[in-house]
């Protein structure tokens, strides 16, 4: 991940992006592009999605996630701490049913 992080930083900063980066911004990013990636699957079922928008569907997950990336950077947040301490919370929250 650190070597994902650091392409991403040097591509912001080679183009002089990185005061537009900030906490807000990029957070209206990370939503703009989930709804970019929402569009592939407007009006299809998601086998019809897939088929015909793969490629697209894959570049727009990227997208979101490089931006979740610089937040994450931006806020000294360990990405991969949060989701396991949020596994944890959701467990809790919705525990599992046995089957009787």
């Amino acid at each position: 991940m650190k070597d994902l992080m650091q392409k991403i930083i040097e591509f912001r900063d080679e183009r002089g992006w990185a005061p537009y980066h900030n906490e807000k911004d990029l957070a209206i990013s990370i939503s703009l592009e989930a709804n970019e990636l929402l569009e592939n699957f407007q009006w299809r079922d998601s086998e019809k999605a897939v088929a015909d928008s793969e490629q697209n569907i894959k570049e727009e997950m990227a997208d979101v996630f490089i931006y979740l990336l610089q937040l994450a950077e931006k806020m000294n947040i360990d990405l991969k701490e949060e989701a396991f301490k949020k596994m944890e919370k959701n467990a809790l929250k919705y525990p599992v049913k046995k089957s009787e």
